[in-house]
């Protein structure tokens, strides 16, 4: 029943900019921080940033910093990427969790390539 759903990835060229979005189901939304992970190729999943319950960013990864914002709408159980100035090692597979404080669930993620 839970479940996690990515989209809005592909293929965009350096300086390009995409939205992903992560629909969520079968679980108190507004209960749970939500938080974006990419894995590039070859490269262990790694934390991009975080929001929780209240909204407030958090954990955001260093190499993304003013350029990648995350948001929620707690009414329509999605949590946002938004990623301006792509960069080619921004490549990776996105990935949606949700956390509560003793479980978490995963999306089955959406590959966001950049490339000239």
């Amino acid at each position: 029943q839970v479940q996690l759903v990515e989209s809005g990835g592909g293929l965009v060229q350096p300086g390009g900019s995409l939205t992903l979005s992560c629909t969520a189901s079968g679980f108190p939304f507004p209960w749970y921080i939500m938080s974006w992970y990419r894995q590039p190729p070859g490269r262990e999943r790694q934390l991009v940033m975080s929001i929780n319950t209240n909204g407030d960013t958090t954990n955001i990864k260093d190499s993304v910093k003013d350029r990648f914002t995350v948001s929620r709408d707690n009414a329509k159980h999605t949590v946002y990427l938004q990623m301006n100035n792509l960069k080619p090692e921004d490549t990776a597979r996105y990935y949606c969790n949700a956390r509560a404080y003793d479980h978490d669930y995963w999306g089955q993620g959406t590959q966001v390539t950049v490339s000239s």
